[in-house]
């Protein structure tokens, strides 16, 4: 990717921007068939960037009446293998190609720093894609080892008609990691954004006609919840629901299949993320610097965040005074402006929730480290607090903003039993000098990817989802994520000369 440009270079690329505001369906946007609409908001500013279609379940009902359309017809499911790797591909070059314009309207949508959507957000939302599409001719089917009188052939199928329901923190990533693996083994998928931040899924599906996806396959419907999340999980031609978000909302869907097809239901949710430092750590001024990246990137609207910072007494003093120092770095402001590392909050309505938790640290005997404040807009310092209690709000529920808490512990196991006390299970990092004691504790802490002397969530290689209240049913990224969009088969070839034989 190429070097960042300067405020005003993204000022004039926003400026004359064209904005896409209906819902994509079977190939060509479309208005809400009620015709009502709803603004998306710049959060940095709560001025309106466009009015968005407004779907609700007539909408879903087109959407999914041609997804399965397309489906059954086969085109992209009965495409051979090379085929569809090679227009996955071209996909991605078209994402690269107009890669300035998708990271200045992810970052108008959604309040995310430009630094992040240019180096981070598209070129990892093109890795994913790319890394599935790759797959699509290397992984092989098997056989069962039946004997010489039958051959058992497993193979994998497409799920069929896949909907996946999008967070507002990585819009692009989070569509890359849905769309890469369900498209990739042959799936008509129905994307549901979140409604603050609809545009680049909007924008990617017309890159996907344009790549040769054909018609029915890639759909975007636009909404809220209740008129378009709902409806898709309660629909009886959906065969599989893929989401991210809270794990409020991630019950729903449990419930919506239950109440309908019994459609297979994956969920990543939320985290509760401790980051571990025991007494032997070393070069505390690194793991400050992992700390803050941990605490506070996007805003610390992000499900792996490292909300929790349990340190061993011992250490605790001086880390902190590095971490301090670290945060002080991070600048908050303008989003576009490629030089904050923060920018605003996604909406008023999270603005007012996060800012709630800033009043909740004023019970007990709580101490402000850094923060604490906010800034015209909806901007919310980087905060850290000491001294919390561990049955306190702000160290068990998600917060999802820039929010540390510090916890004391006097002894490693201790560090570990309070790592593990929580409803979620998502991330944790742990930091120790001693390799053989930093995997103990790795394989101690119940979650779902656990980093040793720093933070980070894995690769694309490696399965992304959490133990407990955090996920279900399912993985991210990795073949374990290709895995879940298909359907294994079964094909049993009577090989016996003997026709009553084998039957089962």
């Amino acid at each position: 990717m190429s070097d960042l440009l300067t405020r005003e270079e993204y000022g004039v690329i926003a400026a004359e921007m064209l904005l896409p505001n209906g819902s994509f369906i079977n190939g060509a946007f479309r208005a809400a068939k009620s015709g009502k609409t709803f603004p998306t908001l710049n959060p940095a500013t709560g001025e309106t960037l466009t009015e968005i279609a407004a779907c609700d379940a007539t909408d879903v009902d087109y959407a999914v009446e041609k997804a399965r359309e397309a489906f059954e017809q086969g085109h992209w499911r009965n495409m051979h293998p090379a085929e569809r790797k090679a227009t996955l591909v071209k996909l991605t070059k078209l994402i690269k190609r107009n890669r300035r314009e998708l990271a200045v309207m992810e970052s108008l949508d959604s309040g995310k720093p430009i630094a992040d959507c240019e180096k981070i957000d598209i070129p990892e939302t093109v890795h994913t894609i790319l890394w599935h599409a790759e797959l699509i001719d290397k992984i092989y089917d098997q056989t069962a080892p039946v004997g010489d009188d039958a051959m058992a052939i497993i193979v994998r199928e497409p799920i069929g008609v896949v909907a996946a329901v999008l967070p507002w923190n990585f819009p692009l990533m989070m569509l890359a990691w849905k769309i890469g693996p369900a498209l990739a083994a042959g799936n008509s998928v129905i994307i549901k954004p979140a409604e603050q931040t609809s545009l680049t899924a909007l924008r990617v599906a017309e890159l996907a006609m344009e790549a040769g996806i054909p018609k029915g396959v890639f759909n975007v419907i636009t909404g809220d919840g209740p008129s378009v999340g709902e409806p898709l999980g309660r629909h009886m031609d959906v065969d599989m629901v893929s989401f991210t978000g809270s794990t409020e909302t991630g019950r729903r869907f449990l419930r919506y299949s239950a109440d309908s097809n019994l459609k297979k239901v994956v969920l990543e949710c939320g985290g509760k993320n401790p980051f571990v430092v025991l007494s032997d750590a070393e070069d505390l001024d690194l793991i400050a610097e992992h700390v803050v990246n941990g605490a506070f990137w996007n805003m610390g609207e992000n499900c792996s965040a490292s909300s929790r910072l349990i340190v061993h007494e011992t250490v605790k003093d001086e880390l902190l005074k590095h971490v301090i120092a670290r945060c002080n770095e991070w600048r908050t402001g303008d989003p576009l402006d490629p030089t904050n590392q923060l920018g605003a909050l996604v909406d008023s309505e999270h603005y007012n929730k996060v800012c709630s938790y800033l009043d909740k640290r004023k019970t007990g005997n709580v101490k402000v480290l850094a923060g604490g404040t906010t800034q015209a807009g909806k901007y919310v310092m980087p905060t850290i607090f000491d001294n919390v209690a561990t049955d306190a709000a702000i160290a068990r529920e998600e917060i999802f903003g820039p929010v540390l808490s510090v916890l004391t512990v006097t002894s490693n196991d201790d560090a570990i039993r309070l790592a593990n006390d929580t409803a979620y299970g998502l991330t944790a990092a742990v930091f120790s000098a001693n390799a053989k004691r930093a995997i103990r504790a790795a394989r101690a802490i119940r979650a779902g990817t656990v980093t040793v002397n720093s933070y980070g969530e894995g690769d694309i290689t490696t399965p992304f989802g959490g133990y407990k209240q955090s996920g279900f049913g399912g993985r991210d990224n990795s073949i374990h994520a290709h895995d879940q969009y298909t359907e294994l088969k079964t094909i049993w070839v009577d090989l016996s000369d003997r026709p009553d034989e084998n039957v089962v």
